[in-house]
């Protein structure tokens, strides 16, 4: 049976990317003030303007807000995308977190509730050595080299913007690329027929290295002209990208975003968690695909639920595993803080190429496999 499976990915410059790094930069800044700092910071970009928002609380910390320069962090990651070109104006709202909630959250000194409702999945493939759908892998890879290139290359013409998506065919455990899409911002003075010499010569190449693409269709800026982007030609926002943030909808996202969130938020605390634990599924041996879904109740610390899906290739069945990990993991968000170290200012490179694609991140370590493996199936030796 034939299928294709379609997965997209933004450059680092994209609007709503700038937004994420943006919203994650300042996190990172408040969480190296005081690691218990609780954020929540959302940014928009549209023309020449920034504006910066959200809410913070500290307990050892009462005026953290005013310790942070949150504008600093917005202007030097600007620049750091590749637009110190375009002059813009910030304006900082972040303001003190309503204490109805930094309450029901931190009820005393010891103890973590669930920042706020949600359900949330993570997700686990053998296809990639990344343990991630191969179109996205493939996506992000696109949109790493043409960064790459634009940094090495500063006088190319290249500029932040861009989109990939790539489409992969499967029949009977193969696959074959089938389209690749690439669409690059640049200067001017570039045709089209410049930025396919430059894309096919230098960045497909890269982003492909060990993939055969040769027999894929292949749209290269498929509008035509694309000089103006980032911000001037699309209004960015924070948190607009959850699925190129997760597993390019090839399984279900309950709709929470990440950046800018402080681990207390289980959307994104629980996110990570369910990733680490289904990759460790599925390094363990234990089924070729698995989805970890939770849920959680603002103020209660414990998921409302926890349940698996191993799509049928578990090597037992799905509630064995289920009862292995429950034993395991600690899914309170305590318990998730102080497994991966996720107060610890770690978040600025999750807002680019996907949250799961760096394997020095906590969550994407396999620590856990053995031990789980011996819990399902015991001890071989």
């Amino acid at each position: 049976m034939k299928r294709l499976v379609t997965c997209e990915s933004v450059r680092k410059g994209h609007p709503d990317k700038l937004c994420d790094r943006i919203s994650d930069s300042i996190l990172d800044a408040f969480l190296r003030e005081d690691p218990n700092a609780q954020c929540g910071i959302e940014v928009m970009a549209a023309n020449d303007r920034i504006i910066i928002a959200g809410e913070v609380s500290s307990e050892r910390i009462p005026n953290i807000v005013h310790i942070v320069d949150s504008t600093w962090e917005a202007k030097h990651v600007v620049t750091e995308v590749g637009y110190d070109k375009y002059k813009f104006t910030f304006e900082n709202l972040i303001h003190s977190q309503s204490e109805d909630i930094r309450n029901a959250v931190i009820p005393n000194n010891n103890d973590v509730m669930a920042g706020d409702q949600g359900l949330i999945f993570g997700y686990a493939t053998n296809e990639t050595p990344e343990m991630l759908p191969l179109p996205l892998v493939l996506a992000h890879r696109l949109c790493r080299a043409a960064d790459y290139f634009m940094g090495n290359n500063p006088d190319s013409g290249i500029l932040p913007d861009g989109k990939a998506q790539v489409t992969v065919e499967y029949e009977n455990g193969k696959f074959s690329i089938m389209k690749i899409i690439l669409s690059i911002q640049h200067e001017d003075r570039l045709s089209h027929n410049d930025i396919c010499i430059l894309a096919m010569n230098y960045i497909l190449p890269e982003a492909f290295i060990d993939y055969d693409y040769s027999e894929a269709i292949i749209l290269i800026n498929p509008s035509g002209r694309f000089v103006i982007g980032g911000p001037v030609g699309d209004v960015g926002l924070t948190g607009r990208k959850i699925i190129v943030d997760s597993y390019g909808g090839v399984v279900p996202h309950g709709g929470g975003a990440w950046s800018g969130k402080s681990p207390q938020k289980v959307d994104r605390s629980a996110a990570y968690m369910a990733r680490y634990v289904a990759k460790n599924i599925v390094a363990a041996g234990l089924a070729d695909r698995c989805l970890v879904s939770l849920s959680y109740a603002i103020g209660v610390a414990e998921p409302v639920a926890v349940d698996i899906d191993t799509y049928g290739t578990g090597v037992v069945e799905d509630h064995y595993i289920l009862s292995a990990i429950t034993e395991l993991c600690d899914f309170t968000p305590m318990g998730i803080i102080g497994k991966l170290g996720l107060n610890a200012p770690i978040y600025t490179p999750t807002s680019s190429y996907g949250h799961f694609s760096d394997s020095r991140y906590p969550w994407e370590q396999t620590d856990m496999a053995e031990s789980l493996r011996i819990a399902v199936i015991g001890d071989e030796d």
